[in-house]
């Protein structure tokens, strides 16, 4: 099984501020999983754009712009 960056109880807490009664073991993990995916792949536009800019630290512009596609902030 394949390490995870993102805690599992924090999934659960996720879940619940946003109106869950019950969460199930599966759910809170596959949102770990899909959170994880969508959260590298954030990191990785945001990395080219630092890249693209001609820099070396990826500043929160970047990672603004990089999630555009993905949430409204």
């Amino acid at each position: 099984m394949k390490s995870s960056e993102l805690g599992l109880s924090a999934m659960y807490r996720i879940l619940k501020k946003s109106g869950a009664e019950r969460v199930s073991d599966e759910s809170a993990d596959e949102l770990r999983r899909i959170l994880e995916e969508v959260a590298t792949n954030i990191a990785k536009s945001a990395v080219e754009m630092s890249i693209h800019a001609g820099r070396k630290t990826i500043k929160a512009e970047d990672i603004k712009l990089a999630a555009k596609p993905f949430a409204k902030l």
